[in-house]
């Protein structure tokens, strides 16, 4: 597959997202939103002076849905003003991560379970349900590591990346957003670890490895279809489009996830390939 670097000098991409045309991700230890054309232009759509972002999504109404990581809130940005949404810290037992935001406006936020970056051991956390009107609803609280998230198209299916449980798990989704029928969708091949993910039309999805410097696309059973290799870790993919129409593979790589050294050495980038198959689902 072709590549290409659409930017770089990053700290920390996260929780890339593909709307207007445009990749919308968390520069995590910059601590701000951007939004970056096809062309790799690159904007602040807004900043977190007092913490991390991460996941991000949209409500129906088209305000802004951002994961404060450390604070463990779901932020909430009108175009000008940045107001918490809900407050998660009872409910999350680490640092809040990715999410996935609905057609109805309901987030389904992940969390660490422990201090991945003091040494803590892993445990099991919670996959919390946040909906449209703020309300607050713990899902599952049994999953290793709840990451990279999707939705399938028809609305009826979610898929949870299990960093380290080293698979993607998928539930039901009944009408009111209730969770339901846990199970293995496919194990990640020895070694390869979901951290961000998408889906697309054929019915795959696409897990950025940190672990082994690659991107691997499944399909449900865990049949291997597509591995791209990577020179560093990869934390992250969307499928977008480049400027002539191709659906392209936009993938978040960097050297390093250790905080100080991801601001020390701003060498995180954007990576771009080209991609089977269009984007699908949400996000």
């Amino acid at each position: 597959m072709t590549e290409q670097i659409l930017i770089d000098g990053l700290c920390f991409g996260e929780g890339p997202r593909w709307r207007d045309d445009a990749l919308f991700l968390s520069d995590m230890h910059a601590q701000e939103v951007l939004k970056v054309t096809p062309e790799g232009d690159a904007t602040v759509v807004v900043a977190l002076p007092d913490d991390q972002p991460s996941g991000l999504g949209w409500l129906p109404d088209g305000d802004l849905l951002i994961v404060g990581m450390t604070k463990r809130q779901l932020l909430r940005f009108d175009g000008s003003d940045l107001t918490v949404h809900a407050d998660l810290s009872a409910h999350a037992s680490w640092y809040c991560n990715d999410m996935v935001v609905d057609d109805a406006g309901r987030a389904y936020v992940g969390n660490f379970g422990f201090d991945l970056h003091q040494g803590g051991k892993p445990r099991p956390a919670e996959l919390i349900r946040v909906d449209a009107d703020g309300s607050i609803h713990v899902e599952d609280d049994d999953l290793m590591f709840p990451n990279g998230t999707v939705i399938t198209a028809d609305g009826r299916t979610l898929i949870v990346g299990e960093s380290f449980g080293g698979r993607l798990s998928a539930f039901d989704i009944a009408a009111d957003g209730t969770l339901n029928h846990k199970r293995v969708w496919a194990e990640l091949p020895e070694g390869a670890v979901p951290d961000g993910i998408c889906l697309d039309t054929n019915g795959g999805i696409w897990s950025a490895s940190p672990t082994s410097n690659e991107c691997i696309r499944q399909v449900e059973g865990g049949e291997v279809t597509h591995r791209i290799p990577l020179s560093r870790g990869a934390f992250a993919c969307m499928i977008g489009r480049a400027p002539n129409g191709d659906d392209k593979l936009y993938v978040l790589t960097s050297t390093s996830s250790n905080p100080p050294e991801c601001r020390a050495n701003r060498d995180a980038r954007v990576e771009v390939f080209d991609a089977p198959y269009p984007k699908a689902g949400w996000p």
